[in-house]
């Protein structure tokens, strides 16, 4: 077995193989909710403004109170904190989806969307903290916290290639509403069994905030560096990145009378993203983060440009698939510098907020760049894209993030957050704000 197959078996063994299938098939309803809900309320009511308006009604909801889902779990613990979203979200989606069936007003069925939206339970993020927690725990060493951002985000970006795939075969053979049916079931069954799992124990406040081979800290620090907020930036680009690009191929596969292929592409720079992802568990640990960071912000700039000349389907699914190599490197990369900058007892509201940024951005951008590829043509959303590529690079070329100082007691912090290195006087603090 590889260095990279060893890492991977390391990172399963901290939680076994029963918690990556459950987070999976948990997170799976959050994939196909947005994408479902556009498709039922446009089934039911005939109304395209209708289902735009009740599919960013649903957005709103997640951008708005994910957060708060992350602080509320690192206050109390997971276990409970989602096993009420989980139960709350499997009603609301059940109420949209009775909602619109039943003809409600278009704006009754608006905020049933943004009801759905509000209690995603977040399983994604909170699946990467709690792993993360586990591995500093365990007193791991940096490259498997490394590999476990890298798997996790493979799961979310696998969810969000084959939740949309599914509520579309679902459409086409027999109505939404079953899709979104059964996305209610699936998170109420996994998502519960998510929140009971016994490695929620290690998400609990007294436990992240000390480790159990840890002397205790008295009064630990939690304020949110400054550093955290560029990351957050880039998150919100990629995700406006990944909006304008979807725009741009939805316009291009209509123009060229092949709209059925738009989700096909799309999957393939899913898959693509996937594949890259898992392979970051190879990149060398002397490779810094920052280094990382800056080279897949280039990547995805570069790789941007030739969608400008892309005219035929062929040429599309090349040049997306190509370009999905950028998208995962990102993605883990961020996670985990926010990982690093933001305090252990707030890691869950980071990375809460993190999936936000995403969420947010994307949702905007597919408002924006949808309205300019109707009106422009699928080129003008694909410039969109790397213009919006663009600005992430610069945010990750003129960027310091640093490191978590961590509680001020006498003890290193190495020695009290197991995996973390030491605050070297060349890796300056950042400034702090509540």
């Amino acid at each position: 077995m590889g260095t990279m197959g060893r890492t991977y078996k390391d990172v399963i063994g901290l939680t076994g193989p029963l918690l990556p299938a459950v987070s999976f098939l948990g997170r799976l309803p959050t994939a196909t909710i947005q994408f479902g809900s556009v498709l039922l309320v446009a089934r039911t009511s005939g109304s395209l403004a209708a289902a735009g308006l009740t599919g960013g009604a649903l957005a709103i909801g997640q951008v708005s109170c994910g957060p708060l889902v992350g602080r509320l779990a690192d206050r109390h613990g997971q276990r409970t904190v989602v096993l009420v979203f989980s139960l709350a979200n499997a009603v609301a989606i059940a109420a949209l989806v009775a909602g619109a069936l039943a003809g409600l007003p278009t704006p009754l069925v608006a905020l049933l969307g943004a009801a759905a939206g509000a209690t995603v339970p977040l399983i994604g993020p909170l699946a990467r903290a709690r792993l993360v927690a586990l591995a500093r725990r365990s007193g791991a060493p940096d490259d498997v916290v490394g590999t476990a951002l890298s798997f996790e985000s493979t799961l979310d970006e696998i969810s969000f290639v084959l939740g949309p795939a599914l509520v579309g075969l679902a459409a086409v053979l027999s109505h939404p509403a079953n899709a979104l049916g059964a996305a209610a079931l699936l998170v109420a069954l996994c998502g519960s069994g998510f929140a009971l799992h016994p490695t929620a124990g290690a998400t609990r406040p007294d436990a992240v905030a000390t480790p159990p081979t840890a002397p205790p800290a008295p009064h630990p620090r939690r304020y949110m560096p400054r550093s955290v907020h560029p990351l957050r930036g880039a998150l919100a680009l990629q995700g406006a990145m990944f909006g304008a690009c979807q725009a741009g191929i939805t316009a291009l596969t209509e123009r060229l009378g092949q709209a059925d292929q738009a989700g096909l592409v799309y999957a393939a720079m899913g898959v693509m993203s996937a594949v890259a992802g898992l392979s970051m568990a190879a990149v060398p640990a002397r490779i810094a983060l920052t280094v990382r960071w800056r080279a897949a912000t280039v990547a995805a700039f570069v790789l941007s440009l030739p969608l400008l000349w892309t005219h035929s389907l062929g040429g599309l699914y090349a040049v997306v698939t190509v370009l999905g190599v950028a998208y995962a490197p990102h993605l883990i990369t961020v996670f985990g510098l926010t990982e690093r900058a933001v305090p252990p007892a707030r890691l869950a509201e980071a990375m809460a907020f993190a999936t936000s940024a995403i969420v947010g951005g994307q949702a905007l951008a597919v408002a924006v760049t949808g309205r300019l590829a109707e009106t422009y043509g699928p080129t003008a959303a694909f410039v969109a894209a790397s213009v919006v590529a663009a600005l992430a690079c610069v945010i990750a070329l003129t960027a310091r993030p640093a490191s978590y100082s961590g509680p001020t007691t006498d003890a290193p912090l190495h020695a009290r957050v197991p995996g973390r290195q030491p605050i070297t006087p060349d890796r300056a603090e950042a400034r702090t704000e509540p």
